[in-house]
């Protein structure tokens, strides 16, 4: 059985999972091929090779274009980037992406918008988001549902998620970290929290977790075949960055103690 493991022992953000991806295998041609038939323009994908407290991993970044950051759907253009589910979703059912990858960016897509429509205290239908509209978020979105189906994991594993800690500027003001939208999202979810100074895990990153994960635990038994480091933009008390392995599940022998 092909397990994939995230430890996130510094958190998640959207930008950090697709590094890691990279940085793990998932072939850097394929990603861009996929995502230029999602139709979207407005941005470059820059993909780099970074050092991090020594550990040599990838770092992405979505550069918008300062002339067209934001991106219509079928001719409507909201402004601002902000856009509603439906308008996203229109995005990934009008693209020439695979069905098991709209599948999957559709649902990630949905879970984000009601968390803030719980949050706002209202429906899933009038949220409006300006985060969640926003290109680089749909690129991550979309690219996570891209390099998962790449992977073809059997099983996906998840350690306990580090939220961090601070203030952080969003659409509404400064808020506390975590960001409403992340606590509702990582309810039921393990948690750890205070570790790093800042928004160690954002919405994207809370919403792909709590849509794609099979199991949260700090117990995961595999032979590792990869690893991949995806580093963040943000410098921390922890190494910021996400690890992630892919390897072969296998049984834990009575008494060994591991972990």
């Amino acid at each position: 059985m092909k397990i994939l493991y995230y430890e996130c022992a510094a958190g998640i953000s959207g930008d950090m999972h697709l590094a890691a991806m990279l940085d793990a295998g998932v072939d850097e041609g394929y990603l861009r091929l996929q995502l230029e038939r999602l139709n979207l323009g407005g941005y470059r994908l820059v993909v780099e090779k970074k050092i991090c407290c020594g550990v040599f991993g990838t770092q992405v970044t979505v550069c918008l274009d300062a002339e067209n950051q934001w991106h219509g759907v079928a001719g409507n253009d909201h402004g601002c980037g902000h856009r509603n589910l439906g308008d996203i979703i229109a995005i990934i059912a009008d693209s020439r992406l695979d069905a098991g990858i709209k599948s999957r960016a559709a649902a990630i897509f949905t879970r984000l918008a009601r968390a803030e429509a719980a949050v706002h205290g209202t429906t899933v239908e009038e949220v409006h988001f300006h985060e969640v509209g926003a290109v680089d978020s749909i690129v991550d979105i979309v690219g996570a549902a891209i390099c998962l189906e790449y992977l073809a994991a059997d099983r996906i594993v998840c350690s306990t998620v580090e939220l961090g800690g601070g203030y952080a500027r969003c659409q509404h003001g400064i808020l506390p970290v975590p960001a409403p939208a992340t606590v509702e999202l990582t309810k039921g979810i393990p948690v750890s929290r205070g570790r790093q100074g800042f928004e160690a895990t954002t919405p994207t990153g809370a919403a792909i977790l709590a849509t794609v994960v099979d199991t949260f635990s700090d117990r995961c038994a595999f032979t590792a075949s990869a690893c991949g480091y995806g580093i963040g933009h943000k410098v921390g008390s922890l190494p910021n960055m996400l690890r992630i392995f892919i390897g072969e599940a296998c049984d834990i022998p009575a008494g060994t103690g591991a972990q």
